[in-house]
């Protein structure tokens, strides 16, 4: 039962969104399996440039279903926005984009109250769309999904209660006006009546898909550092980009996963607070930024940016399985003539080759660096590995072997022909 399971192995960013378009070609289902519209995914085809928040990479070749599994929190409007969007561009949604009934949906009282925290001293850096609060109600079993639309009295009985409690926190913890509980149940409503051709059990369907031996490529949002059971906690997302959420967030079983890759980009970027161990505070990390054109897909906000940590690139091919990788924007160090690997840590006198993931011992560890030799010539017309300079080759070798992982696929460029197979 052929699943493979496309994981971001550093903070996010890594450009998933190009690899799952490129693999998506002999797959017949890519499958989001959780995070909500805070992740921005860029594929980039021919001279026009897609960015997609919920619906999977996948979308732009016409032979592929694609799944948003009961993993997603789905804010109403992001996605028919994104339908929309892909409409216009003449991309054809209908009978290829199926979701599950049991995502849970963001509701406005999540946005504002996610908002209203980052305006507090304990800033997470989130983009504030209301993915954290809508999670803290789905934990707490109070959380709306996509099945409780079909019943107004039902829908109207939740909401009601939900919105009473929330009332109470914004007004008397926070001095906002009270939501009004009749238009939200007729906003989403009408959400519902737009959403409904989608909506089906996708558990039941990528099961059905498995044992028909479709193949499946299974697409995380964000990146394993950010997972909220063993990333940087606090400063994470709220669900699992690690492989092991992919099976929950689908409704699939761990037996039917046949291949994780990992995705990294060949330096370190980072967005919002929390510990950056090789973050670049001076011109050359400004130079990577302009190179690379950090700006967040989804905010617009500047990257943090750094050389490459082999050290928690391990961690993260260790707790994910990753057995391949693909290295994305090798292109934007060509004008280096020196880069560095991160490849361990100096902490209170002792040098430490694993990940230590509590924010403390992090914010004081220093990065001990192997440097590399830059190659300092342009790689966007590179089509094969053997056609890469020697330097970029031993750069790259270095990241897999110290990942202890096998190298698959490297990226020079944005677009789908700017991608080399190494084998």
């Amino acid at each position: 039962m052929p699943v493979q399971i496309i994981v971001g192995a550093q903070w996010g960013d890594e450009g998933k969104g190009k690899v799952v378009d490129m693999l998506a070609e002999r797959a017949d289902i890519v499958a989001r399996y959780q995070g909500g519209a805070n992740a921005g995914h860029t594929v980039c085809i021919g001279d026009k440039e897609y960015v997609l928040h919920l619906i999977p990479s996948g979308i732009f070749h016409p032979h592929i279903t694609c799944v948003i599994g009961n993993g997603v929190v789905i804010d109403p409007s992001a996605l028919m926005s994104e339908v929309a969007q892909l409409e216009n561009a003449g991309i054809n949604i209908s009978g290829r984009l199926l979701v599950s009934h049991n995502a849970h949906l963001i509701m406005p009282y999540h946005k504002h109250l996610d908002t209203i925290r980052e305006q507090t001293s304990n800033r997470i850096g989130t983009t504030g769309r209301g993915i954290g609060p809508a999670y803290i109600d789905k934990a707490m079993r109070i959380g709306i999904r996509i099945v409780d639309l079909l019943d107004r009295d039902l829908l109207a009985k939740k909401l009601k209660t939900n919105i009473e409690e929330k009332n109470q926190l914004l007004t008397k913890v926070y001095g906002e006006t009270k939501l009004d509980v009749d238009a939200i149940i007729s906003e989403y409503q009408e959400f519902d009546k737009k959403i409904d051709e989608y909506v089906t059990d996708t558990s039941l369907f990528l099961r059905g898909a498995l044992k028909d031996e479709k193949r499946v490529i299974a697409e995380g949002a964000q990146g394993a550092l950010l997972d909220v059971d063993h990333g940087t906690y606090p400063f994470v997302t709220s669900s699992n980009p690690t492989s092991g959420g992919a099976c929950t967030g689908l409704g699939i079983p761990p037996t039917a996963v046949n291949s994780i890759v990992g995705i990294v980009k060949a330096y370190s970027t980072r967005v919002g607070n929390g510990p950056f161990p090789t973050e670049l505070l001076d011109e050359t990390g400004e130079r990577l930024r302009t190179i690379g054109q950090e700006y967040g897909a989804t905010t617009g906000r500047a990257r943090r940016c750094g050389w490459f940590d082999a050290v928690a690139a391990r961690y993260s091919a260790e707790i994910n399985g990753i057995e391949t990788i693909a290295v994305t924007k090798l292109d934007v160090l060509g004008t280096f003539e020196e880069l560095r690997i991160c490849t361990s840590y100096e902490y209170k006198g002792k040098r430490l080759k694993t990940f230590p993931t509590d924010v403390s011992s992090l914010t004081h560890i220093t990065p001990v660096y192997e440097t590399f030799e830059g190659w300092q010539t342009s790689l966007l017309h590179t089509k094969t590995h053997n056609e890469l300079p020697t330097q970029a080759r031993h750069y790259l070798a270095a990241i897999a072997e110290l990942m202890g992982t096998r190298l698959w696929i490297v990226s020079v460029g944005p677009r789908r022909d700017q991608t080399i197979m190494v084998s």
